[in-house]
Parts: structure tokens; C-alpha cells; sequence
């Protein structure tokens, strides 16, 4: 098989990732910085629960933690938040803007607390406004103002999945990407917390690899109508964590 060498890189460039998936340097660049911790949405300040978790003994180490987070994403928010980043951005991808709405609707309902709710709709919201502003595009822009008319709370998976479609991002990459920084995020949490060491953060984060990859399979081949959780005990944290006496993060 013949060997392509790229001996210049420009934002037309494109890379092959295989014969049915390409993407560009510029795309791979934006999605960077769309999922990185710089990125001013305030993630930081979220621990989806974590907190309380780990003051109820329930989270006490690597092995804990990493079982906590296996079990969101096959099972609860983190399974719900993948589907709707897919249907998301299968919608941008065909320009269906009334089938958009809905999930966005359906995507902003779909909380089990009041803490989930303010935590997706605080970051989208900042998501968004900063994409208008360095990244604008029409058809996000239409869709926010619709979805601002309608008093439907933007969800962060939704906006994500949104602009990944709009730039091009295949699928594949993008929804493990999106997932993979949820991970990161909550595992960062959870080395404040229990505490870890930072070393032991990054091999809880390679050890949810594979349910990284297996949530992001299930998501492409699941529809809008496969959504619900069976992780009780991450509503049951959440709801729990809105009257903890001390607490660091927001959820």
C-alpha cells in the first residue's frame, strides 16, 4: 500500500483518517480548543455529584472513581449526553433545523436535578456566546435565537454536537472527544476531592478509555428514543449534593 507523505500542512489540508472518514487540520485544531480546559465555560467549577459521593465514602479511590464514571457513561448521564451529541450533530450535518429544536428541547428537560440542569445549561450557555463571538455561524446563530424564543435552556452536549457537525467533524472523532473531556473533567474533580495524585488522574482517565469507546458505539448506533438512565445513585449524589454543608464545585 502506498504511503501518502504530507510535506505541508495549510487549513485545506485534509487528513485521511480511512476511506470513509476525513478530517481537516483546522477542524481537528477548533475541536482542540472547543474541549480544552482553557475553553471559558466554566467546567472546572462541576463535579456532576462527585462531591458528595466522595463525603459519603461511596468514591475513595482510583478504583472507586473509575467504577463511579464506567457507570455514568455506560449507564447514566454520560450514555444520555452522548445520544443527544449524536442526534445533534446528525441534524447540523442535514441542516434539519425543526428536528434540531427537539432534541434541544427534549436534551434540555432531561435532567434529573436541578444541579444537572444548571451545570449543562450554564456551560452551554457560555459555549455558546463565545462561539458567536470568535467562531460565529448562522445556522447556530438561528437556532440560538429560536431556542431563546421558545425559553428551552441550551444543553452543553447539544451545542457541542451542533458545531462539530457545522465544521465537519466526523462522528467518530468527535463523540469520543466530547466524552473523553467529560471524563478528564470529572476525574480532575475527583483528584481534588478524595484526594489523588496526578499520576493516578491519568491512569483513572487511560483505564475509561474503553468505556470512553464503548459509550460512543452505543451512542451512533442508539436513537433520540433510547434515551434514560439506570444509574440512580448519580441523580441520587446530585440531589444530595444541593444541601451538602461544604462544598467546592456548583453540582
Amino acid at each position: 500500500m502506498a504511503t501518502a507523505i504530507i510535506t505541508s500542512i495549510t487549513e485545506n489540508t485534509i487528513i485521511m483518517i480511512d476511506r470513509e472518514c476525513s478530517l481537516s487540520p483546522l477542524a481537528f485544531l477548533r475541536q482542540q480548543t472547543w474541549l480544552s480546559p482553557a475553553f471559558p465555560i466554566g467546567a472546572y467549577s462541576y463535579s456532576h455529584g462527585i462531591e458528595w459521593a466522595v463525603e459519603a465514602g461511596q468514591i475513595r479511590d482510583r478504583e472507586s472513581l473509575v467504577d463511579w464514571l464506567d457507570a455514568d457513561l455506560r449507564y447514566g448521564s454520560g450514555r444520555n449526553e452522548a445520544i443527544f451529541f449524536t442526534e445533534a450533530w446528525k441534524c447540523a450535518t442535514s441542516h434539519d433545523c425543526e428536528k434540531l429544536v427537539e432534541i434541544a428541547e427534549l436534551a434540555a428537560a432531561y435532567r434529573g436535578t436541578s444541579e444537572f440542569a444548571l451545570e449543562s445549561s450554564q456551560q452551554a450557555a457560555s459555549c455558546l456566546e463565545t462561539f458567536q463571538k470568535v467562531w460565529p455561524d448562522r445556522f447556530l446563530g438561528t437556532l440560538s435565537e429560536i431556542v431563546c424564543q421558545l425559553r428551552i435552556s441550551p444543553a452543553l452536549s447539544v451545542v457541542l454536537g451542533i458545531r462539530s457537525g457545522i465544521q465537519r467533524i466526523p462522528s467518530t472523532i468527535a463523540l469520543p472527544a466530547f466524552l473523553q473531556s467529560y471524563v478528564a473533567n470529572l476525574v480532575t474533580a475527583g483528584t481534588r476531592l478524595i484526594p489523588l495524585g496526578q499520576t493516578d488522574g491519568q491512569l483513572a482517565i487511560a483505564e475509561l478509555e474503553k468505556s470512553v469507546l464503548a459509550a460512543s458505539a452505543q451512542a451512533e448506533e442508539a436513537s433520540i428514543h433510547e434515551v434514560g438512565s439506570a444509574a440512580f445513585m448519580l441523580d441520587l449524589a446530585s440531589a444530595l449534593h444541593e444541601t451538602q454543608y461544604t462544598r467546592l464545585f456548583r453540582s
